[in-house]
């Protein structure tokens, strides 16, 4: 390790990803199902059908930027996207597309355009699937009035807006990042981002810039002890001179870093 880690949880988090069935526990809270093709209504196929016989590049164009995907990586496209009324002005883009579009073919263009989601973009809801499991042992509301009125320990598990909006409203929250998780244990309120690093580098060490920043994020006084915490898990547990391991290691004791497999002794440590 590259220095003392100092905050227990996250010293927790790196032992147990270290010395036991991690990753079988870890599927609990992220479980990664079979990757289902996007759907291309008959509808639609048959339309693209038609514009492909005539050879209607416009048409064919007009069909497949409404699609989820768009059967071919082209810097143009997004333009194309976002001002369809540029189809009519660049008739040379229009046929340079059309032409690539009819030379893939009916079966290449729904093959392309059904392509299936990537995993790390199903990942973001599965999280609060599983907070509202009822895993972590405390009544769970979508209610902010509901949640605010309580004494008892509970769980406010809403959209990340409505959720930001709570902690703004109430416990001092100045982030500009939405929130994952907001509870109350033991009179003091815990709210955090949560994250499954599955890699370095990237967009996952965006990600971890991310949750960080709002751990680090300075609270507005309120009457409320909150505590804000991250959530993370994934590849940021392996010991070595990687970013990701090297910036836990560098953290407060009073910044807690921790496994969502861990959250519930978290908690019920407060």
């Amino acid at each position: 390790m590259s220095k003392k880690i100092t905050n227990l949880w996250t010293q927790k988090s790196i032992d147990l990803a270290n010395q036991k069935d991690y990753l079988d526990q870890l599927f609990r809270v992220y479980p990664m199902s079979v990757n289902l093709r996007r759907e291309v209504s008959a509808d639609t196929q048959h339309n693209i059908q038609n514009a492909l016989n005539s050879k209607n590049h416009k048409e064919l164009i007009r069909i497949l930027l409404k699609q989820e995907v768009f059967p071919i990586k082209d810097s143009y496209v997004a333009y194309l996207k976002r001002d369809k009324t540029a189809i009519d002005r660049n008739p040379a883009t229009v046929a340079r597309l059309g032409g690539m579009l009819l030379e893939m073919g009916f079966e290449e263009i729904i093959n392309k355009t059904s392509i299936p989601k990537e995993t790390n973009r199903q990942i973001g809801p599965l999280f609060k699937r599983w907070v509202d499991s009822g895993i972590l042992g405390a009544p769970i509301t979508d209610q902010a009035d509901v949640f605010m009125a309580s004494a008892e320990n509970m769980i406010f598990n809403a959209s990340d807006a409505a959720m930001k909006h709570f902690a703004e409203e109430h416990l001092g929250y100045n982030h500009n990042k939405g929130l994952d998780f907001i509870a109350r244990f033991n009179h003091q309120y815990i709210i955090g981002e949560a994250k499954f690093l599955s890699d370095f580098g990237g967009h996952q060490n965006a990600q971890f810039a991310d949750a960080v920043s709002t751990m680090q994020s300075k609270l507005k006084p309120s009457k409320h002890h909150v505590h804000i915490i991250a959530i993370l898990d994934g590849v940021l547990y392996i010991p070595g001179k990687h970013k990701l391991f090297e910036a836990i290691s560098a953290f407060k004791p009073t910044e807690t870093v921790l496994s969502a497999i861990l959250l519930r002794d978290y908690l019920y440590s407060l």
